[in-house]
């Protein structure tokens, strides 16, 4: 592999090891032929949904094209971006120049509603569309992936580690962004994003995750359970010091697990919505509160909380993450009697399925959620052919062209299943 010199944690060498126990794929023989897998889908996402330059604003810009989002850029997308090219690093030498191409479009579509926040949706002209205010899934993503950037690559100042958030927004809000060599200050760009989301998109009471930081009103009380990425928490509480994060990923957790004690007791499943966060208690949407009639149900926001629950237990090995990607797992492979071909694109919270099958952003998620399922010692046989057929079903085939959601999400959850994620 090519660019390896340039990466301080560079794909395929699995140089940060995921929690004891976890288990990886064995049908591929070696992590070699495994990693191999995944550049294979890394190059077919860059070739199908990364554009640039005049495409995306003039030289030097990228931005991930999501022809199946109701706008062609929206910044869940430019999230998926930075943090795969960071990831990437080290397998492609031109991943730092992705990198930037994603940042440069991110920082210069600021939400209307704060500076250091992006503007969530561009037209195919370039112009900011919806509102011009942020969606928090992006924000997270953007940041994190600022923080990969700036353990892969360096950063101009090395000083924000430890310090309060409290003050950390003032301090940098008219940095340029660039370090001393004319390079982005890759930390102290992530540090203000992450100073100005807990500002905005973090309930100051409940600590749980808002929609956006436009969330007013009714919408003050919804919270997505796709955006509770608990890796994203702690990567934040150690780049800032500030321990609100550390009650942002409790909050989190918390009302995950008295979800499915309440609502789920048996499958493990999560709502795309909760609502009624800061008044009675906290439930699944009734209906149809932001997106569609399943705002209530395991739909294709949900369906990502056995990537983000499970990534969070094999990085940290915490008991509330594993615990919760095991049970997803285990309920999935019996479900479906260990056939990832069955996995359906929605399930009520019971386990009644009424999506169609065949959906990577469903089947991909799962196989995170497998890895933990080693880590006990208990049922490890029945688990290590169940990670395998979902492994083999996310390798099958090429992403769809015109689905960049699910070729994001199958992607990521590859580069977890490949032991080749990693938290800064």
């Amino acid at each position: 592999m090519t660019g390896r010199a340039e990466a301080r944690v560079p794909f395929g060498t699995h140089a940060i090891p995921y929690a004891p126990g976890t288990l990886r794929p064995s049908c591929d023989g070696d992590p070699a032929a495994a990693d191999r897998r995944v550049l294979d889908h890394y190059e077919l996402w860059k070739a199908y949904f990364l554009r640039s330059g005049d495409e995306v604003g003039g030289p030097g810009r990228c931005a991930v094209f999501t022809p199946d989002a109701a706008h062609p850029f929206v910044a869940e997308a430019q999230g998926y971006g930075l943090v795969i090219t960071a990831l990437m690093a080290g397998a492609d030498p031109d991943a730092r120049t992705l990198f930037d191409g994603i940042l440069r479009h991110v920082l210069a579509h600021p939400s209307v509603n704060h500076p250091d926040l992006h503007a969530a949706q561009q037209d195919a002209e370039g112009r900011d569309v919806g509102g011009r205010d942020s969606a928090t899934d992006g924000d997270l993503d953007i940041a994190y992936g600022l923080l990969l950037a700036a353990r892969q690559w360096g950063s101009g100042h090395s000083s924000h580690s430890g310090h309060s958030s409290h003050s950390s927004y003032s301090s940098y809000s008219s940095h340029s962004g660039y370090d001393d060599y004319g390079g982005y200050d890759y930390e102290a760009l992530a540090v203000r994003r992450i100073d100005a989301v807990m500002e905005c998109e973090v309930h100051p009471t409940t600590r749980l995750t808002k929609l956006g930081d436009w969330s007013s009103g009714r919408y003050d009380e919804v919270s997505r359970t796709s955006d509770w990425m608990p890796d994203h928490f702690r990567a934040f509480r150690a780049a800032t010091g500030d321990p609100r994060w550390d009650e942002a990923l409790d909050a989190q957790l918390s009302l995950a697990g008295a979800l499915r004690a309440r609502h789920a007791p048996a499958t493990g499943l999560l709502p795309d919505f909760v609502v009624d966060t800061t008044s009675g208690e906290p439930g699944p949407a009734p209906g149809q509160v932001l997106e569609s009639p399943h705002d209530g149900d395991y739909h294709w926001n949900a369906c990502r909380t056995p990537w983000r629950l499970g990534a969070d237990a094999v990085t940290s090995g915490d008991t509330r993450t594993r615990a919760a990607a095991r049970g997803l797992s285990r309920w999935a492979r019996a479900a479906t009697g260990g056939d990832p071909g069955r996995i359906r694109s929605g399930y009520r919270l019971d386990g009644t399925a009424y999506g169609d099958p065949g959906s990577p952003a469903f089947f991909a998620p799962f196989a995170v959620a497998a890895l933990t399922e080693g880590e006990d010692g208990s049922g490890a046989e029945g688990a290590q052919g169940w990670l395998d057929a979902l492994w083999t079903r996310m390798c099958a085939s090429p992403p769809d062209p015109a689905r960049a959601y699910e070729a994001g999400v199958r992607l990521q959850s590859m580069l977890v299943v490949s032991h080749n994620y990693w938290v800064p």
